[in-house]
């Protein structure tokens, strides 16, 4: 399938891959197997509700055509999963592809909650999964760990290893490290990182660092630059999470026993939206590439959301961000849209326009140029509500997208804003230009289409 270009539902985004109905939360597994992208995802197919978490899988050759795969795992009764299959990595053992995820045994839903790392073997296409229940990680018999989930495996100068995201009893958030030479038996090497550290203090404030990632990515400066990226959890989010994600870069170095060492040097948020949660990172040898999760918003009195009786009616929730491309540019994170996006442009509506325009309910608009504040309202007869302001001066680059009831706004050079907005009856898109700015801005079809 070609995402749901049909979908009854008109806030159902026709452009962003997910399965026609069900939850989802995060995206999971990420792989590039012979040619195809890989995108696993926490799933739930029988409903519009955070229950029985499987893993759905999608597939695409270019990031713009998706196929819907057989979901890839469901919890066993009796096993490690019983309660779900979490959060986790694919990864290659020997050849053999291998999930690594997290099994939860207490309620990650409500107060911190603990898992388990267990492992499914795969078919070399992805497409079969076998769980048998091996346990590769419990949790660390450490009393300062109150939390421990979603495991992240990378290398570092020619061995691999592993972190998982964590509370302490002192209030603080953690990343935990691994040694992982044997893939079926992680070895523990302790509270690896934690917001003990000034610059983790400010820029990645949480009670549990949900869903930690080490990546190096490219650098314009030609520095070897890692990221580190944690989501950030307090306990009274309830898949709402205003904190959002935040990222650290620096240097990773050798240390004790040859296990990395982090030094970080800057930071900053991730995604500057409310809708951005729980992202995953595929290192690829020409690029760095990520994927978030966008909930549904129960939205204010001047932001449109959802109430979990429509959302429920509607029988689907939580959309996948496009995907991004990440690098370091001036000691600060910058992301991208993929530029495979660009095959989504179909009939252009303006062409270096100015002033206000009205937005097709699937767009891109490239802005470029002016002074002052960009606007994107949802507008009526009767009302006008800003979905999205920011400010642009000089030489700033935008790119906005909208599909339906999601908007990801790329400023290049910078990061991107993820916004969640339903359009209610008689409203229509309309993006405010300041002086001197322009626009062109393109509905969005998927190729083959006329």
């Amino acid at each position: 399938m070609d995402t749901v270009p049909n979908h009854p539902d008109p806030a159902f985004p026709r452009f962003h891959a997910r399965p026609g109905k069900g939850w989802i939360n995060d995206p999971n597994g990420l792989s590039y197997v012979d040619g195809r992208y890989h995108v696993f995802f926490q799933y739930n197919p029988d409903s519009a509700r955070h229950h029985g978490i499987c893993w759905g899988h999608l597939s695409s050759a270019d990031l713009v055509r998706w196929q819907e795969e057989p979901v890839a795992l469901r919890p066993q009764p009796g096993g490690p999963e019983a309660l779900g299959c979490w959060t986790g990595v694919v990864t290659d053992d020997g050849g053999v592809p291998t999930a690594a995820y997290s099994a939860a045994f207490s309620g990650l839903e409500s107060e911190g909650g603990n898992s388990r790392v267990v492992l499914a073997r795969g078919s070399k296409d992805l497409a079969t999964w076998t769980q048998d229940g091996h346990v590769a990680a419990g949790v660390p018999p450490d009393p300062r760990i109150t939390a421990v989930r979603d495991p992240f495996i990378f290398r570092f100068r020619g061995r691999r290893f592993a972190l998982q995201g964590a509370g302490l009893a002192s209030g603080r958030a953690a990343v935990l490290l691994y040694s992982v030479d044997d893939l079926r038996s992680w070895k523990y090497e302790g509270i690896w990182f934690s917001s003990d550290h000034p610059l983790a203090a400010r820029h990645l404030p949480a009670e549990i660092w949900e869903c930690p990632q080490l990546v190096r990515v490219p650098d314009s400066s030609g520095a070897e630059t890692w990221l580190l990226m944690t989501s950030l959890w307090l306990s009274t989010d309830h898949h709402e999470h205003p904190n959002g994600v935040g990222y650290l870069l620096g240097a990773l170095a050798p240390g004790l026993a040859g296990l990395p060492v982090f030094a970080p040097e800057t930071g900053g948020k991730a995604d500057l939206g409310r809708d951005f949660y729980a992202p995953q990172i595929l290192p690829l040898p020409e690029r760095t590439l990520l994927w978030g999760w966008s909930p549904e918003s129960t939205g204010s009195e001047d932001r449109p959301g959802r109430s979990p009786e429509q959302t429920d009616d509607a029988g689907w929730a939580g959309v996948l961000t496009f995907p991004r491309q990440l690098s370091a540019h001036g000691g600060a994170l910058a992301v991208e849209p993929a530029p495979e996006l660009r095959a989504y442009r179909g009939a252009q509506h303006h062409t270096g326009a100015a002033g206000t325009l009205t937005l097709p309910l699937h767009a891109e608009a490239h802005v470029t140029g002016g002074e002052g504040r960009i606007r994107l309202v949802l507008s009526s007869a009767r009302r006008q509500r800003t979905v999205f302001t920011e400010a642009v001066a000089g030489g700033d680059e935008l790119r906005i997208f909208i599909d339906a009831s999601i908007m990801e706004a790329y400023r290049h050079g910078s990061v991107t804003t993820t916004l969640r907005a339903y359009p209610a009856g008689g409203e229509v898109w309309q993006l405010e230009l300041p002086h001197g700015a322009s626009a062109d801005v393109w509905e969005l079809r998927h190729p083959g289409q006329a």
